[in-house]
């Protein structure tokens, strides 16, 4: 994340194993929420989407999700 122009920014279609790769602060956010997927060997092929909802979430609960974890990146990209 650091030295970029802008934030990493998540979305419900990206791929867990690429938010993993791309921003390890995203995976450690999504692993609060109890999404450990950046970690799991199944998550090759899931997106956040997918992920969200094998762990029960429902499509507001995966949105308010994306919402702050994209809230807390900038954040922490703004004080960099």
């Amino acid at each position: 994340m650091k030295g970029q122009g802008s934030p990493y920014v998540i979305t419900r279609f990206d791929p867990v194993s690429i938010i993993g790769q791309e921003c390890p602060r995203a995976a450690e956010l999504l692993a609060e929420y109890g999404l450990h997927c950046a970690n799991c060997y199944a998550n090759e092929n899931d997106t956040l989407e997918t992920g969200a909802e094998m762990h029960n979430m429902t499509e507001e609960e995966m949105l308010e999700m994306i919402d702050e974890i994209n809230t807390q990146l900038e954040k922490e990209w703004k004080n960099e």
